[in-house]
């Protein structure tokens, strides 16, 4: 039975740690393309000698030539300048925009019948621009964002609370930049909502909403904290995982309820911009979407998230 072919497009520590965490789960062969010569071929040779050790089998090749994505299942594109610090993810975009053209020409070329799974920021108007190049229906072109933000929501209030990471769940929509949505009101902790449980702790309904507000505004900044920390490049190993995830649901055709930034035809009261929202991820890519009735706060601040993925998208040049 001929495995899958994951291809990543872009060879920086993003596309490492997915090459790496891909052969270690042992999702399918991997392939990856990096313009700058012989950095894939190293990356995925000194991932593969390490086969023996980590006890999985499966393909690595890295090339300087696009065409070694040819009849990818799965391409995940990381390529891009990352956020230096001081810097926002819509300063980005101009540079960025002109790799992703150039990217997704080739993905349409030697790529035609794959999923595509975009990681370079901006990312909602990095997914966009893939899509309209490409050519691709919409579910099979889609970003990484939401699952990564809603991780990070998750792990502070874990962090807060003072519990497993493995029993707090999240969920955060909207655009993948400062004006994204943590859902407050679905955080919890094996079914008791997060509020709560900080109101124990706190012993007063004003302080734990204060704290929790608190977290929301750390999650938004979670990207830029770490950029600030590092000084040298952005994070690396969450946003892999993340995609990883995302390659895995597609794969194994899992039927995952993902925060997947997915184009919209009218749910959440938007249509025609890619926006993170909770997808079911499968074999087909994004098969459906699950709209869910928002509070008069909530749609709000979706509206402002979705206005500001306007401002990005209606700028590109497509």
């Amino acid at each position: 039975m001929t495995k899958p072919k994951i291809a990543l497009v872009g060879g920086g520590q993003i596309g490492n740690a997915i090459a790496h965490l891909a052969a270690m789960r042992e999702l399918g062969d991997v392939v990856m393309f990096d313009i700058k010569e012989n950095l894939a071929r190293g990356k995925c040779l000194d991932i593969a000698q390490a086969a023996p050790i980590s006890d999985f089998d499966v393909q690595l090749k890295g090339s300087d030539d696009i065409a070694v994505i040819s009849g990818a299942d799965i391409v995940v594109v990381t390529a891009g300048v990352p956020r230096k610090p001081g810097m926002s993810r819509e300063d980005l975009i101009e540079i960025n925009a002109r790799i992703m053209a150039t990217v997704a020409e080739g993905i349409r070329t030697h790529a035609p019948d794959a999923i595509a799974i975009v990681l370079s920021n901006p990312l909602d108007a990095m997914v966009t621009l893939c899509q309209k190049i490409t050519g691709f229906s919409t579910n099979r072109v889609m970003g990484m964002a939401g699952v990564l933000d809603s991780a990070r929501f998750a792990f502070f209030i874990a962090r807060e609370l003072g519990v497993s990471v493995r029993d707090v769940n999240a969920l955060v929509l909207g655009g993948h930049g400062d004006a994204m949505v943590p859902i407050v009101r679905f955080a919890n902790v094996n079914g008791i909502p997060a509020l709560e449980l900080l109101k124990h702790k706190f012993g007063s309904e004003e302080k734990a909403h204060q704290i929790m507000a608190s977290l929301v505004a750390r999650t938004r900044d979670a990207g830029g904290e770490v950029v600030e920390l590092l000084q040298t490049g952005s994070a690396f190993v969450s946003p892999a995982t993340s995609a990883v995830a995302m390659i895995e649901a597609v794969i194994h055709d899992q039927k995952r309820l993902l925060p997947v930034c997915a184009m919209l035809d009218g749910q959440f009261g938007v249509s025609g911009y890619y926006v993170g929202v909770p997808c079911i991820l499968g074999v087909e890519g994004v098969e459906r979407i699950i709209e869910f009735e928002l509070t008069a706060d909530e749609r709000r601040l979706l509206d402002h998230s979705v206005g500001e993925v306007r401002k990005l998208v209606d700028n590109l040049p497509l």
